[in-house]
């Protein structure tokens, strides 16, 4: 039996404005299923990233329909800033931690603005991600204070803490080294196949795509394969 896509894209189109409006995506249109891990990927500027924009709600400016858990997603900021919080975990290519703040804090920051649960057990639950990801030892350190591919696990942790439908990543191994890279791979594909999380990866590196669950590849803003 096939399982009820977690995200579905239909004929998505986006045009860059201008003299003459620049067409960057074509007639987008796939399904993603629950606990899959899924990458997008294609030479650079193809279209990947501005696609995986829209698909994490952050760029409203497209035509065609985004449903995201069944539900067909609003262009409404207020009501999608909601959706993203709480259905949607990101971990971009470089870590958006927050230098002020220790680690566990960071990891917690999504949770807390969720205001879903105390603030004890949100502190709890980040710890587990941080043990998970095997750097609980650098909780109260300052983001300053790790390497790249430790900040880049503590992204993964805070992409966790409010137990999203699906997790986004925008080459989220683009600044690591192959070693890094390996580990980050991993974590996802344990995360994909112990949690059933859903994973959606856009990356131009072939080796991460390879390994990947299914490959969505991209030319010139469509989809090719």
């Amino acid at each position: 039996m096939m399982e009820t896509p977690v995200l579905q894209a239909i004929d998505i189109n986006k045009y860059f404005p201008g003299p003459v409006p620049f067409r960057v995506l074509t007639d987008i249109s796939f399904a993603i299923e629950k606990g899959s891990f899924v990458a997008i990927t294609g030479k650079s500027g193809c279209g990947k990233s501005t696609l995986l924009y829209i698909l994490s709600t952050m760029d409203t400016d497209y035509t065609g329909e985004l449903i995201l858990d069944l539900e067909i997603l609003p262009k409404n900021d207020m009501k999608l800033a909601e959706v993203r919080n709480q259905k949607i975990g990101f971990v971009f290519q470089f870590h958006y931690l927050i230098e002020e703040f220790n680690v566990i804090k960071n990891v917690m920051l999504p949770a807390m603005k969720l205001g879903q649960y105390p603030h004890d057990m949100i502190e709890e639950k980040a710890m587990q991600h941080l043990k998970t990801l095997e750097i609980s030892d650098q909780a109260l350190k300052n983001p300053n204070q790790l390497s790249g591919g430790q900040k880049q696990r503590v992204a993964i942790a805070r992409a966790l803490i409010n137990d999203p439908l699906i997790i986004m990543g925008d080459e989220p191994t683009g600044n690591l080294d192959k070693k890094n890279s390996d580990i980050v791979f991993g974590i996802f594909k344990e995360i994909c196949s112990e949690n059933k999380q859903t994973i959606l990866v856009v990356t131009h590196d072939p080796d991460f795509a390879r390994r990947a669950d299914r490959i969505i590849q991209m030319e010139d803003g469509r989809i090719i394969s």
